[in-house]
């Protein structure tokens, strides 16, 4: 963990603990191109590798991707509650950040501060001295203010690439799930920890209780979706079908690949 000498208590105590360490990534990683930065209260439903596709997938000015924040104005916290600016209709969420790290660290970044444009390095605490009475989720908001000010630089990927309680508590509202399934699962305000949303307790549980040399089909799949059927009181619980849609395919496939090797 590293921050800058100048201002690192204040860094370190911005929103959670740590939490603002992504935004040095670039700068303490100096010879990484690209990177995948997540939370820790990430779950991958589907191979991690899949996530790196988007990289490809940037055009020329692109030198992040993140998911909108929310997909339902009426319940977005941004657009209802913000007192800075913010990225899009509903801003975005960091806890699933893919970077082109060397775009980023040659990038000039427009802003509100000044006419010049400035570099990664030079925004970061210029932006936070303006904007940290103003701001309630630390990094996060001030990445919004970023790609704001140069929204041109962001490639926003589905809500199914982090998907979180907001998703479904209110009703279900990320239709890219509902298609295909959760790729991301996103346990943000503790719920993996606490009864609030047993839908998302029971994944974070029938993971951590797999062993890995066990079946997955019958250690993890088929327990899960026995628990998963007990949530339905719930929103998220009636459409537990999505958050096992693309397990059962990656198990599906890794199962298939085996077979092929032998």
């Amino acid at each position: 963990i590293s921050f800058p000498t100048e201002n690192a208590a204040e860094w370190k105590k911005l929103f959670k603990p740590c939490a603002s360490q992504r935004l040095f990534l670039p700068l303490i990683l100096s010879n990484v191109d690209s990177l995948l930065y997540v939370d820790t209260d990430i779950l991958f439903l589907r191979p991690v590798d899949d996530i790196w596709s988007f990289l490809k997938k940037f055009n020329s000015t692109q030198i992040a991707a993140m998911a909108p924040e929310h997909e339902e104005p009426r319940i977005g916290w941004y657009n209802r509650f913000a007192r800075h600016p913010y990225y899009g209709k509903t801003g975005i969420n960091s806890g699933v950040m893919l970077m082109n790290m060397t775009r980023i660290r040659r990038k000039y970044f427009k802003n509100d501060m000044t006419s010049v444009r400035l570099h990664w390095e030079e925004i970061l605490m210029p932006l936070l001295k303006k904007y940290k009475l103003n701001i309630t989720w630390g990094d996060q908001d001030l990445l919004n203010i970023m790609f704001f000010h140069n929204p041109e630089s962001l490639f926003v990927f589905p809500c199914q690439w982090n998907y979180r309680p907001d998703h479904c508590i209110y009703g279900s509202n990320c239709q890219e799930a509902e298609k295909e399934g959760i790729f991301i699962l996103h346990g943000n305000r503790g719920v993996y920890h606490d009864d609030k949303q047993p839908t998302f307790r029971a994944v974070y549980y029938a993971i951590k209780n797999y062993l890995f040399e066990d079946d997955l089909l019958h250690a993890l799949l088929l327990p899960l979706e026995e628990e998963l059927q007990k949530t339905q009181h719930t929103y998220c619980g009636r459409i537990y079908k999505v958050f096992i849609k693309q397990l059962t395919k990656s198990i599906r496939d890794l199962s298939n690949r085996r077979s092929k090797e032998r």
